[in-house]
């Protein structure tokens, strides 16, 4: 069992990476019901919960079936980010995550997310904050430097554990590598070996297969992965590596009405959560995911864009259920 304050995580939890404009609460929904072990929301930043921008106080919603749930926050001043720990705290998580990860230029230009590599002692000052404005366990989300030449992630590890995270997971690349190359799991492994280092160590980047999950546990020894980008339009990534562990099998992958229905799924906490109107038009972005190697695709995907009503939606979705079409890849 892995533990993270007071939250119980089974042996090798699984946990879902916060993803802007993906992990919201329907996403959230189709992965814990495929095995998700702990999730995040997306990242939500300091300046806008002080504003009280309702963009960012939406994402603040956390539901009892999606626990246990994280609330994860971005910013560049150490004094909001401890305020948005306290109003995040009374949203109800699990714990509260801090990203210092986040590559993008509109996130690190600004002094937040992986900027934060560059100054290791505001990272420190910012966490101690969050820390003391919470009494939920307070994990951190990061990289293995700004860049090639400052791989700080080792010492960031013992640092941040000192003013009191309860689990870090580590993303393995730089800022500078974005989301290109392969990801190098090797800093990872030496702080989870580290003899000063007590907090649970997830690894996360690349894991895109039960084999791969399970060989970078046993190469790298960690507590658990994140995974991220694989679960886009796949929730039964959670299944699969889980079935994988358990029994060294894999498992079928999903038939065509398997992919449906959770299409459906989504579409329905879409609506339910955001209303008709922007919960069609958000959920646009998925349909490629989900049905990526159907026999025919472009043409499904095409309608499923141009419909207008929940109605439309749903007779589409049942016309490919119910079609000739194969699954190709």
């Amino acid at each position: 069992m892995v533990k993270i304050g007071n939250i119980s995580l089974p042996d090798f939890p699984l946990l879902l990476a916060p993803m802007e404009d993906v992990s919201d609460p329907p996403f959230r929904a189709v992965c814990k019901a495929n095995g998700a072990d702990l999730m995040y929301t997306e990242f939500i930043s300091s300046e806008g919960l002080i504003r009280a921008a309702a963009k960012s106080r939406k994402k603040l919603d956390v539901f009892d079936y999606e626990r246990p749930i994280g609330i994860q926050l971005f910013g560049s001043d150490v004094e909001t980010m401890g305020e948005c720990a306290a109003i995040s705290t009374e949203a109800g998580p699990d714990l509260i995550d801090i990203n210092y990860g986040c590559p993008v230029k509109q996130v690190a230009c600004r002094g937040a997310g992986a900027a934060l590599l560059q100054d290791i002692p505001k990272m420190v000052a910012m966490t101690a904050a969050v820390v003391k404005s919470t009494h939920l366990p307070v994990t951190v989300k990061t990289r293995l430097g700004w860049d090639e030449g400052t791989k700080n992630v080792e010492e960031v590890a013992e640092r941040l554990q000192d003013v009191g995270i309860q689990a870090l997971t580590v993303h393995g690349r730089t800022r500078a590598q974005l989301y290109k190359g392969e990801a190098d799991w090797r800093l990872i492994a030496s702080i989870k070996n580290n003899p000063r280092i007590h907090i649970p160590i997830f690894g996360n980047g690349d894991i895109d297969s039960p084999q791969k999950a399970l060989e970078y546990q046993q190469r790298y020894g960690v507590d658990g992965v994140m995974i991220g980008r694989a679960s886009i339009g796949y929730p039964w990534i959670f299944r699969e590596v889980k079935h994988y562990v358990a029994t060294g099998q894999l498992l079928a992958p999903p038939t065509l009405e398997e992919r449906v229905a959770m299409c459906q799924m989504h579409f329905d906490r879409s609506v339910e959560w955001k209303g008709p109107k922007v919960g069609i038009f958000e959920m646009r972005r998925h349909y490629a995911h989900y049905f990526r190697g159907l026999e025919g695709a472009k043409a499904w995907r095409t309608r499923l864009v141009e419909a207008g009503t929940p109605a439309e939606v749903y007779e589409i979705l049942q016309e490919i259920a119910s079609s000739d079409a194969v699954l190709v890849g």
